[in-house]
């Protein structure tokens, strides 16, 4: 597998472990929700972070006697496990948020360590989630995708939960777990995002990008009468496409594999990573 994958894959676990472990502390300290559920959220981020560098060191594997397609769709379960563990996440803090609102115990004690760690966090995921992003439009991967966008929801929940403890500083002890509802609204946003993408990925919904690509390609070589059976999967940074043109009966076995290589070259440049199977046909 590409190093720079396994590198940032391998960078974000440690920053996760690094917010896990800071936001836990600085939580207990003050009681205040909003960070617990930081940490909470940091803590399975660390899940999702490990998962995602196992998935990418298995994803590049090359296609064997058992994976005739490869191992990409690794990726895209990663995803999907994502996806769980931020719905078992708004689940706890919907949980707890309105627990202290009926009760009415909110009152927590907010120290500058609650503001310092939440700007920390700020900062770490702004950048890990703009390294993730970056790679994962350089090398086509999904599990990579999924990181980056997750932690930059991260961002605003960080930032919800930054505000709360603003209002809390003036007496407005309830803005604590309205914030943390905030970061719950976030998530689920978030997973519906990631879950509604893996698993149209797994069930091999067709990409409508691209097969919007693959139409205005074709449409520009004229000895192509028109084509048929154009069925497009992906599996992880992988794209399998497969179709039959119609030309004319008189063009020679030559013209036409040379017609189908160019068609390929032309695909493989606008489609990365992409694997093209033609079937010609005579046009009769």
């Amino acid at each position: 597998m590409p190093g720079e994958k396994k590198r940032v894959a391998l960078i974000s676990v440690f920053a996760a472990i690094f917010l896990t472990v800071s936001k836990l502390f600085i939580g207990i300290l003050t009681g205040s929700l909003g960070i617990l559920s930081e940490a909470l959220h940091s803590g399975l981020d660390l899940v999702a972070a490990v998962i995602t560098y196992f998935s990418v060191r298995i994803s590049d594997k090359p296609a064997d006697d058992d994976h005739h397609y490869g191992h990409g769709k690794i990726e895209n379960l990663s995803a999907l496990m994502e996806t769980i563990l931020l719905l078992i996440t708004c689940t706890w803090i919907i949980y707890e948020a309105i627990s202290r609102l009926i009760s009415g115990e909110t009152h927590i004690e907010v120290t500058y360590w609650s503001y310092i760690v939440v700007i920390t966090s700020i900062i770490i995921d702004f950048n890990r989630s703009r390294m993730l992003s970056k790679v994962a439009k350089k090398h086509n991967s999904q599990a990579l995708e999924a990181d980056a966008l997750h932690f930059s929801t991260d961002i605003w929940s960080s930032t919800v939960v930054f505000f709360g403890l603003i209002c809390v500083n003036f007496g407005w002890y309830f803005a604590d777990a309205i914030a943390a509802l905030g970061v719950a609204i976030i998530v689920l946003f978030v997973s519906y995002r990631l879950g509604k993408k893996s698993i149209d990925v797994l069930l091999d919904k067709a990409p409508p990008d691209t097969i919007a690509i693959i139409e205005n390609t074709l449409a520009n070589y004229p000895e192509v009468k028109y084509f048929h059976n154009l069925k497009v999967r992906t599996s992880g940074a992988d794209t399998f496409i497969k179709f039959n043109i119609h030309l004319e009966p008189d063009l020679s076995l030559r013209q036409v594999h040379k017609l189908c290589d160019e068609i390929e070259k032309e695909l493989g440049i606008l489609i990365t990573r992409s694997e093209v199977n033609i079937h010609a046909e005579p046009n009769e």
